[in-house]
């Protein structure tokens, strides 16, 4: 006996080891469809064979897949995110879909303080200053501290709460915009996206992707902020006009900014990858062994949870 539960599970589209490995780990059939010839022809033949579907937002589901597995009752996604989902076509056909909030929290909150420092302290321009034999010639420019700065962060759910925490031990001082007030929370609460740019040093975007959301950060905003300001994305590319932030970043309308995600990813043509004044990493704000096996172990306790019969940990709805 191997243990395992007897459930076959179609899994979506190219992803981690780590995740994969959980999945077999626990259930008896995980099915890549990725692997198939002809996914579309082995959706016509065996896609009624399947209550459970694992993806992550990089890879999603949209409904003509949906519609192709009848029998489907589960999707299990890798990932805070779900805008790669069509989460409302799923709850109109009572299919449950969840994700895995919280257990990235830290990670991606370190993230966004690590570009701060970085952005503030010119990390990457000093280490080249370094390695290129410059400091012979001269000492490096003065540069910016973080402490007594106003940090700003647009989004103030559990991320965004990790990352005020950590701001606050640095000395910062916190303001924040959110679709509500927090009333647990102490920060200092704007009321409009407008004049949270304006009194920022840095503006970290940490809100999810929405049709609200989509370019919240526009030129309009961005022309408001200090000359001074940086401007930190570790939410979605979605929710910054990338032109705009270009066209800021080219014309000093801002001092620089950090983004761990963009419109298009991933990222290989773009302006952005010459600019000294950014620092660009690759969508892996989450991406320690830790979150990752985290993120997995969720996922698969959440289809564990649905075949007991259970409420499953973190449903997501719209």
């Amino acid at each position: 006996m191997s243990g395992k539960i007897d459930i076959k599970i179609l899994l979506m589209g190219k992803q981690s080891d780590i995740y994969i490995e959980a999945l077999q780990a626990q259930f008896n059939t995980v099915h890549q469809l990725i692997l198939e010839a002809q996914p579309t022809e082995f959706l016509k033949q065996h896609g009624h064979e399947f209550q459970v579907v694992a993806t992550s937002n990089s890879v999603g589901i949209r409904a003509e897949v949906i519609d192709q597995l009848p029998s489907l009752k589960l999707i299990a996604s890798f990932g805070v995110g779900f805008d790669s989902i069509d989460v409302a076509y799923a709850n109109q056909k009572n299919i449950i879909v969840t994700n895995t909030p919280n257990v990235l929290n830290d990670c991606v909150a370190d993230t966004a303080m690590m570009m701060t420092y970085a952005l503030s302290r010119q990390l990457l321009q000093a280490d080249r200053f370094v390695r290129t034999g410059a400091w012979a010639h001269g000492e490096y420019p003065l540069t910016k501290n973080t402490a007594r700065k106003v940090c700003a962060i647009l989004g103030m759910g559990n991320i965004g709460e990790a990352i005020a925490k950590r701001a606050a031990a640095a000395d910062m001082e916190i303001i924040y915009h959110n679709r509500s007030k927090k009333e647990h929370v102490s920060y200092c609460y704007v009321d409009t996206v407008s004049e949270l740019a304006k009194q920022a040093d840095v503006l970290i975007l940490a809100l999810p992707s929405t049709g609200q959301t989509q370019h919240i950060l526009n030129a309009e905003i961005l022309s408001q902020m200090k000359k001074t300001a940086f401007v930190v994305n570790i939410a979605r590319g979605s929710v910054i006009d990338q032109q705009a932030l270009i066209y800021s970043l080219q014309t000093g309308q801002i001092a620089g900014a950090g983004l761990d995600v963009f419109e298009v990813e991933p990222c290989v043509d773009s302006p952005l990858l010459t600019m000294d004044q950014v620092i660009l990493t690759p969508h892996y704000a989450s991406g320690t062994y830790e979150t990752r096996q985290a993120m997995a172990d969720l996922v698969s306790d959440n289809i564990k949870a649905y075949l007991d019969g259970k409420d499953v940990f973190t449903p997501v709805t719209v």
